[in-house]
């Protein structure tokens, strides 16, 4: 039965009322976001090392469909954070910077931040870490993009530069995305609580 007319003698809720229920309700609203803000945070980051495993792998089938070296090119920009683009070899001798540079190996994509898809996610190393897999322990603040220098290269035969790249959440979940050479296997992990990396 509506409240405004239930025959009681009541005439509905009173302005005070009203107003008393939308302030419990956006009190209540603001704790549940700042509750759910972490999770947010760490699923865009890790939505975003998935989005970049999807990429490579792609860069990987693509090669070896084409029977062409292709891959990414990364860029440093310390002003708005690291850039990537898809690159693709042009005259059958690999991917070279000057070729790129001259026009003579393609670039076949705009140059793309992971923000940009990934709000508050950029590539970084925020906190001192061990190595994955034992490798050398990470070292705050160091270069993210661990390939041995600006290019990753897939080859027609399945195989790629191997490395890691270290992406990072706004509330400083840390990711990587780790490019295996022999195979070109791409995997993701997450540093967890305990300072271990777990795959995801």
């Amino acid at each position: 039965m509506d409240a405004r007319h239930s025959g009681d003698g009541t005439s509905g809720w009173s302005l005070v009322e009203l107003l008393i229920v939308l302030g419990v309700s956006l009190v209540a609203a603001g704790f549940a976001a700042a509750a759910l803000a972490p999770m947010v945070s760490g699923a865009r980051a890790e939505g975003a090392a998935r989005y970049l495993a999807a990429i490579l792998q792609r860069e990987r089938l693509e090669a070896v469909r084409t029977g062409r070296v292709g891959g990414l090119r990364f860029r440093d920009d310390a002003v708005h954070g690291a850039t990537f683009e898809t690159v693709e070899d042009g005259n059958g001798n690999g991917l070279r910077i000057a070729e790129l540079d001259a026009g003579v190996d393609r670039t076949r994509g705009a140059a793309t931040r992971v923000s940009d898809d990934f709000a508050g996610v950029r590539f970084a190393i925020v906190d001192a870490a061990p190595g994955i897999d034992g490798g050398p322990a990470l070292v705050a603040g160091s270069d993210p993009v661990r390939i041995g220098g600006a290019l990753l290269a897939f080859s027609p035969d399945g195989g790629a530069t191997s490395g890691t790249l270290y992406l990072a959440s706004a509330d400083r979940r840390q990711f990587a995305v780790r490019i295996l050479g022999a195979t070109g296997r791409v995997r993701v992990y997450e540093l967890d609580a305990t300072l271990r990396w777990v795959a995801r």
